[in-house]
């Protein structure tokens, strides 16, 4: 599972006073397909933490934002593994407005670094070679 992409429909509350979207809202909209995605691979971030001790936090963002959406779009939210190291996953974002396969419009673009923790010492840690070949990461891997 290389790509994955979740629905989103933007309520009036990811807006401003003109119905646009606040701009730090695709960020968490971004964070929920990341989320989404890893529950898709049957990995919940809270037993990842009880249970082995582990957290993925943000460590870098970066984003360009090209159309705005409005209140009420239906959004595609993607997510990609561009980049895996042996301490941090580096995901190809993009948010697009949904109006039907073909008349998909990009309006955010952005690359995502997170960083795998120790929870207890909040350093970083080895991803688990179980985890990577859950998330099956492929191609462009520097994990070995």
């Amino acid at each position: 599972m290389n790509s994955f992409s979740w629905p989103l429909r933007v309520y009036w509350e990811d807006t401003d006073a003109g119905g646009i979207v606040y701009y730090a809202n695709y960020l968490k909209f971004m964070e929920r397909a990341r989320t989404e995605w890893l529950r898709a691979l049957g990995i919940e971030q809270g037993p990842l933490q009880r249970e082995h001790g582990l957290m993925f936090v943000v460590v870098d963002v970066q984003s360009r934002f090209l159309r705005p959406a409005r209140y009420a779009d239906l959004l595609q939210v993607s997510c990609e593994i561009e980049k895996c190291t042996r301490t941090s996953l580096t995901f190809r974002q993009e948010v697009s407005r949904a109006d039907g396969d073909a008349d998909r419009e990009l309006l955010v673009s952005g690359s995502v670094r997170v960083a795998c923790l120790d929870s207890a010492r909040m350093r970083p840690c080895a991803l688990p070679d179980v985890l990577i070949k859950q998330m099956k990461v492929s191609g462009d891997s520097d994990a070995q």
